[in-house]
Order: structure tokens, then C-alpha cells, then sequence
């Protein structure tokens, strides 16, 4: 596995501590500092991606619904949309990450975390925002 593959990884489970419990994301970072091995530059991407999707999550949330065909965000598994949010924040907030590779990562943490429809079910709202964001009009949400 490769250091940012680690590490998004790393970022889905903070993530859905903060989604689970509403735990606030600088504590959830540092619980997770403490309690995990991480190497300094591991950590500055999961720091990264953290913080990104906090700050941007009514944009991304917003982003993810307006891609997704009859599901709310609530409606979905914590995983899923964990994972969205990651992905969404890549394509939208991170533009040295190629379309590709923040699509194929959103969909390998789906295998390993989700249901088994989830990694067809993020392929296709990622997908579809990515032509938005990438190939046609820049969204917001990576901004600010």
C-alpha cells in the first residue's frame, strides 16, 4: 500500500469518528496521533484531508447530493459517504491529484470498508462530479 493510500485511509477512520461521535477534528487528529503510527509526512496528507473536508463539508455534502440520483447524504453508510467526502475534496481541493487516482482510491477504500455496492455507487457519483470539477465548470468547493 502507498504512503497516501495509507493515509487516506488513515483520514476515512478519523472521519468517521468525527462523523460518528461529533468528535471536533483537531481532537480526533490528535487521538489518533497518539494511538497510531504515522510517519510525519503520512500524517501532514491525512492532516490535509481532514481539515479540508471539515472545512469544505457543507460544499462537499451539497457537491456529493446534487451528483447522487435519489440519496441524500443521510441516507447513506457513514463509509460511503466518508468516502465521497475524500474523494470529492480531491477532486475539487487537491488538483496536483490526477482525476484517476482520486477515483481509484475512493473506490479501493470503498472495497475495503464498505458494502458491496458501495464501490460501484462511488465510482459513479465521483465520476460524475469530476466532469463537472475537472472536465467542465470548477466547483467551490475546493476553494476558501
Amino acid at each position: 500500500m502507498s504512503s497516501r493510500s495509507r493515509a487516506r485511509e488513515q483520514a476515512l477512520q478519523i472521519l468517521y469518528l468525527i462523523d460518528l461521535a461529533g468528535t471536533p477534528a483537531e481532537q480526533a487528529l490528535s487521538m489518533f496521533r497518539a494511538n497510531f503510527e504515522s510517519n510525519e509526512e503520512d500524517f501532514e496528507f491525512v492532516k490535509t484531508l481532514v481539515q479540508g473536508v471539515v472545512t469544505k463539508k457543507i460544499a462537499l455534502d451539497a457537491l456529493i447530493e446534487s451528483h447522487s440520483e435519489h440519496w441524500r447524504l443521510s441516507r447513506m453508510p457513514r463509509v460511503d459517504r466518508n468516502v465521497l467526502r475524500i474523494g470529492a475534496f480531491e477532486l475539487t481541493g487537491t488538483p496536483d491529484v490526477p482525476t484517476a487516482v482520486a477515483i481509484d482510491e475512493a473506490i479501493e477504500l470503498g472495497k475495503k470498508y464498505g458494502e458491496t455496492r458501495t464501490p460501484a455507487f462511488i465510482n459513479g457519483i465521483l465520476d460524475r462530479i469530476s466532469k463537472e470539477v475537472r472536465d467542465g465548470v470548477r466547483s467551490t468547493a475546493g476553494r476558501g
